[in-house]
């Protein structure tokens, strides 16, 4: 896949930065496309091409990154968690959740997180981002 060029890079990130700060917008590629004036079907090359991954995973890791610090606190039911960070679907959830982090939501949620619980999200982001396997 060719490279996008510079004018793609700066639409395909603000698009990123889009995915970063409404991830818990219901947000789609179509959506995400039209705001970097782009299609769909090259939209999400070029996303893929620039970061690694398409934009479909990059937004479920974010949710993902976001429902650990969640659940890390211990207040809200793993179904709360779930719709607080964008997803409508308990069952994907549970299972994006399981993919990416080795453990069920609730596992997660109820073992002891000792120090990181207090962590803010953005300080145990860096300790405890959902890594996808190659």
């Amino acid at each position: 896949m060719k490279r996008p060029d510079l004018d793609d890079l700066v639409r395909l990130r603000r698009a990123r930065d889009r995915m970063d700060r409404d991830y818990a917008e219901p947000l789609d590629v179509a959506a995400l496309a039209q705001d970097a004036l782009m299609s769909a079907g090259h939209f999400s090359r070029s996303f893929r091409a620039a970061f690694g991954e398409t934009p479909y995973s990059y937004l479920m890791t974010r949710r993902i990154e976001r429902a650990k610090a969640l659940l890390r606190r211990g207040d809200l039911s793993v179904t709360e968690v779930c719709f607080a960070v964008g997803c409508t679907s308990l069952g994907t959830f549970s299972t994006r959740f399981t993919e990416l982090v080795g453990e069920s939501p609730s596992a997660y949620r109820a073992r002891e997180h000792g120090a990181d619980a207090a962590l803010p999200a953005c300080m145990s982001k860096i300790h405890t981002r959902p890594l996808r396997n190659p």
